[in-house]
C-alpha cells in the first residue's frame, strides 16, 4: 500500500522558494517532479487493518516503505519504490520485501500563471519480491496528477488512474486532495480516494494528516485513514528530504 501525497504538500506550501514537495503522505500523487539530478528520498512507517473476503482480515506493518525519486531533465523524473512488509492473517503470518516499482513521472506544460500543473506518472511493477508477500505477476500503476491553486493557502489536487496485473486483478483509481497552509511550517489536508476494482466493486476510503516543514529541503508527515463502505484502517508516520544539485 502506498503511502499519501501530493499536492496537497505541493499546496501546503505553495508560497515559498524552493520548497521540497513531496509524493507523500496523501494519496494524491504531485503534479510537480524534483529537478534535474536532484535526489529525493520519501519514507516512512505503515501500520493498517483490512477486513478481506471469506471473513478473512489483514494486520499489516510496512517498515519502512521507500520512493526514491532522481530528477533525470527539470520536467522527468526516475521511480524506485521499495517496501518491507509484515502481514497478519487470521491463519498466517508472512513477510519479506515487496514486488519492486520502478516508474517515471513527467510533468507537462500549461499556460504560464495559470494556477494549473499536470503531470504523468507511470510504474511497472516487477515480481521480485519474497515469495511470501510477492503478488506473482507482473503489473503496471498508472495516474493523470492535477493541481489547482485557488489561493495563497490553499490548493487542490487530483488523480485518476488505471493499474493493472491479471484479467482477475485490475482497478480505476480516483483521489481529490484538498490542502491549507496553517502557516509557513505547518500543512493540513482532507482527501477522499478509493477505486473500482475489477470495474464492478466500488470502494470508498478518506484520509487526513498533516506535514510540518523543518527546513526548505526536509519534512516531517503525519496521516491516518478509515473506509467509509469496507472495514479499513490506518496510520503512518514518515520524512522526506532532497539532495540538490549544487547550482539549484
Amino acid at each position: 500500500m502506498r503511502l499519501f501525497t501530493t499536492l496537497a504538500c505541493l499546496i501546503l506550501f505553495l508560497g515559498l522558494d524552493a520548497q521540497i514537495i513531496t509524493d507523500r503522505p496523501d494519496q494524491t500523487e504531485s503534479a510537480n517532479t524534483v529537478g534535474k539530478r536532484n535526489l529525493q528520498i520519501e519514507t516512512g512507517i505503515l501500520m493498517s487493518f483490512e477486513e478481506l473476503v471469506n471473513d478473512n482480515s489483514i494486520r499489516q506493518i510496512v517498515l519502512p516503505t521507500t520512493l526514491f525519486r532522481f530528477g533525470l531533465t527539470d520536467w522527468m523524473e526516475l521511480r524506485l519504490v521499495s517496501q518491507f512488509e509484515m502481514n497478519r492473517y487470521l491463519d498466517r503470518n508472512d513477510q519479506g520485501m515487496s514486488d519492486l516499482e520502478i516508474g517515471t513521472k513527467i510533468s507537462f506544460p500549461t499556460k504560464e500563471g495559470s494556477g494549473t500543473e499536470i503531470a504523468f506518472l507511470t510504474h511497472l511493477v516487477a515480481p521480485i519480491g519474497s515469495n511470501e508477500v510477492s503478488g506473482g505477476t507482473f503489473g503496471t500503476i498508472n495516474k493523470l496528477s492535477i493541481a489547482h491553486e485557488l489561493s495563497e493557502h490553499v490548493g487542490l489536487g487530483y488523480n485518476v488512474g488505471y493499474d493493472y496485473f491479471t484479467e482477475e486483478y485490475h482497478q480505476a483509481t480516483y483521489s481529490l486532495a484538498l490542502g491549507v497552509g496553517v502557516n509557513d511550517r505547518v500543512g493540513v489536508y482532507i482527501e477522499p480516494y478509493g477505486a473500482l476494482v475489477n470495474f464492478e466493486n466500488f470502494v470508498i476510503n478518506a484520509d487526513a494528516g498533516f506535514t510540518y516543514l523543518v527546513n526548505p529541503d526536509f519534512q516531517l508527515d503525519f496521516s491516518f485513514g478509515t473506509g467509509l463502505n469496507r472495514r479499513m484502517n490506518y496510520v503512518s508516520v514518515g520524512l522526506s528530504w532532497i539532495t540538490r544539485r549544487k547550482d539549484n
